[in-house]
């Protein structure tokens, strides 16, 4: 009996070992999900940043729109910030999540950033995260007339991504 406890140690770590070389090893870290693309935006309703009034994540205009997922101590989103300046200044309409973050933290990001964003939801809790699938801020997804998702980019924007996004959106 008690060489079976002294060897109990040893096929725990084996049994661990056999574990991550079957499944943990065989997954691609850089691998990003899209399950919600081709699928209808969320319906979360959120505060607005504006007037603190409930909103949704879906635009009832009927045009293709992007929805950008950030935070205020995110040090990307601050990267991507002139991009999506830049994307508003084309015409383009952000719809703005400001993802588990203070109010008066995302007041002043936008305040020193720029704020690209027709409206600014506040999801201090993350339930539109979790919703749509943020594996990580900044997240933008490209939403058409119709409410569906047709792109994600899980990562902050670079010009050549928003070239791409503003050339679907133009579509």
């Amino acid at each position: 009996m008690k060489r079976l406890a002294a060897f109990a140690p040893v096929a725990v770590l084996v049994a661990l070992g056999l574990l991550f070389a079957l499944f943990g090893l065989r997954n691609d870290p850089k691998f990003l999900p899209r399950a919600l693309v081709g699928k209808p935006v969320p319906e979360v309703v959120l505060p607005a940043l504006a007037d603190g009034l409930p909103d949704t994540l879906s635009d009832p205009g009927g045009r293709p729109y992007l929805v950008n997922v950030f935070a205020s101590w995110c040090a990307p989103c601050e990267i991507e910030a002139p991009i999506l300046v830049g994307l508003k200044a084309r015409g383009v309409r952000i719809v703005g999540v400001a993802y588990k973050d203070d109010p008066e933290k995302t007041r002043a990001f936008l305040g020193r950033t720029g704020d690209p964003y027709t409206r600014v939801l506040v999801d201090r809790e993350g339930r539109a995260g979790i919703e749509l699938g943020v594996s990580g801020v900044p997240e933008t997804y490209l939403v058409d007339g119709s409410g569906r998702i047709l792109d994600k980019v899980p990562a902050p924007l670079t010009e050549a991504d928003a070239a791409r996004l503003l050339a679907r959106l133009q579509r």
